[in-house]
């Protein structure tokens, strides 16, 4: 399987510094290896010369010396390396070698008092395998001569005349000078670098404002209610001839759409609760009205026939389903609007003991259990409105769970916090809806076993009313265990 190019994961400074800091190096190493090659080119051409010179006095040395030509020897004894190395003008360092036959008959180098000095037998071989007349080739004696610049030529007579000088002097030049390099380009490289880190920083600190900016506006609350986005990139740094600046302008053309969606948005929205809030309201009394006719036949069933009868149970019963849904939306639509809660000191532990109570005489195929502390559990809060979040509760499990199935309600004091929990032991709620539980008109399906109508909105108004009280919902749900826990802040009383 083909993979996609991988990008790369550094930061866009250190992109940057690397952009910068990869050219110089390379520059640097350029200068230096053409400035080293060109040094050594340099030394190694005056070697040459010089070179050049020792080998004439060699030549002319070994065709036959004048009087007083030769160069005096220390002890006036005679050396181990070939005659022509005592002409006059020979310098400390020279090498000279005699080959006859393909063997090295004679060599030496001279010294710094004109004493020479014999070469071991692999640099006298060495020295037998040279081609003569291919001019100076640069040949590594080892030991302490090191590398020399040598020439090989025919004499008259059939030998082959070696004639050499060190290049100790120009080794030691370039390496100084591959050193001073070095070191030079390492101090210039640490002061490009730390330039250009600072020039870095200073010219990416306006996209630094800019993803403040952005950080700020996505750390809002944007998903309900009304939002005002007063955040902004700066004037400063939304200059179009830049690239940053241009970002700027683009992410604050961006915010200004979404405070524009956002605004429409939460037009609309309020225009739908109004609806709902206004419809809610309207309906309650035409409700009224059908439930109360409905009954009123039902009553007089002796004048109606018995089909009639059964039709005008069936209303009834309808309209009051209906009208405890118009309840619940008209409940929710009010908590949207931001209305006030009821605040007073609500006893939680004696809500626990009405609500089961009405559980028991609502759901006798159910066992119902409590688990209070030993002192209340108070909170403040709308005492209607907590009874009807642990009614829900209770009618979630009442509904959603076979007959049989235990049901507890536990209530602790916890760090200033009441912790409500509604457990049961029923097939659990299906993975796929864990997600969505507490949205409007959210059902179980099928496996839930549900013996009775829902709306869908039992558990959005416990979410809604325990939001509204400053607290929060959570569920945790498997096969055989789901609990409902409720959180309330500023509860008092000691859990047991």
């Amino acid at each position: 399987m083909r993979r996609g190019p991988t990008r790369s994961r550094r930061s866009l400074r250190a992109r940057l510094l690397v952009a910068f800091v990869v050219p110089l190096v390379a520059v640097l190493a350029l200068v230096g290896v053409v400035s080293v090659t060109a040094l050594r080119h340099q030394l190694t051409s005056q070697v040459d010369t010089r070179l050049e010179a020792a080998t004439d006095r060699s030549r002319d040395y070994s065709a036959g010396p004048g009087p007083g030509s030769p160069f005096p020897r220390p002890d006036g004894e005679d050396g181990p390396g070939p005659a022509f190395l005592g002409a006059r003008g020979q310098g400390e360092g020279t090498l000279g070698a005699t080959v006859t036959g393909g063997v090295t008959t004679s060599a030496g180098v001279l010294g710094p008092r004109g004493q020479e000095f014999e070469l071991d037998d692999a640099q006298r071989a060495l020295l037998a395998g040279l081609p003569a007349g291919d001019g100076p080739v640069t040949v590594d004696l080892g030991g302490d001569l090191g590398s020399y610049r040598v020439v090989a030529e025919s004499s008259p007579d059939g030998d082959v005349l070696v004639t050499g000088l060190p290049l100790r002097g120009t080794t030691d030049a370039v390496r100084n000078l591959v050193l001073v390099e070095a070191l030079a380009g390492l101090l210039a490289l640490l002061a490009a670098a730390g330039a250009a880190v600072v020039v870095i920083r200073r010219t990416l600190q306006p996209l630094d404002r800019v993803v403040a900016t952005a950080t700020r506006v996505s750390e809002l609350p944007l998903a309900s209610g009304e939002v005002e986005l007063a955040e902004r990139v700066p004037p400063e740094d939304t200059d179009p001839r830049t690239e940053v600046g241009q970002v700027g302008t683009a992410l604050n053309r961006m915010l200004d759409h979404v405070e524009g969606s956002l605004a429409a948005r939460q037009e609309s929205e309020t225009r739908v609760r109004q609806f709902v809030a206004d419809a809610s309201h309207e309906l309650r009394t035409p409700l009224a009205s059908i439930r109360g006719y409905a009954e009123l036949v039902r009553r007089t069933g002796g004048e109606v026939s018995p089909d009639v009868g059964r039709a005008m149970t069936r209303v009834e019963s309808e309209a009051l389903r209906m009208q405890e849904l118009v309840e619940e939306l008209l409940l929710l639509a009010r908590l949207d609007a931001g209305r006030d809660l009821g605040r007073e000191d609500v006893d939680l532990t004696a809500l626990v003991v009405d609500a089961v109570s009405d559980a028991h005489v609502a759901g006798p195929g159910h066992r119902w259990q409590v688990d209070l502390p030993d002192v209340p559990v108070v909170v403040p809060g709308d005492a209607a409105r907590l009874h009807q979040v642990l009614t829900n509760l209770l009618a979630n499990v009442r509904s959603h769970t076979p007959e049989g199935t235990t049901a507890t309600v536990r209530l602790r004091a916890e760090d200033g916090w009441a912790v409500l929990g509604v457990r049961d032991d029923g097939p659990g709620v299906p993975p796929a809806l864990q997600a969505h539980v507490f949205e409007r008109f959210a059902r179980g399906d099928a496996s839930r076993s549900r013996t009775a109508g829902s709306t869908g909105l039992g558990l959005a108004i416990v979410d809604a009313v325990v939001s509204a009280h400053g607290g929060r919902v959570e569920l945790d749900s498997a096969p055989g265990r789901t609990v409902f826990t409720v959180r309330l802040p500023h509860a008092t009383g000691l859990g047991g």
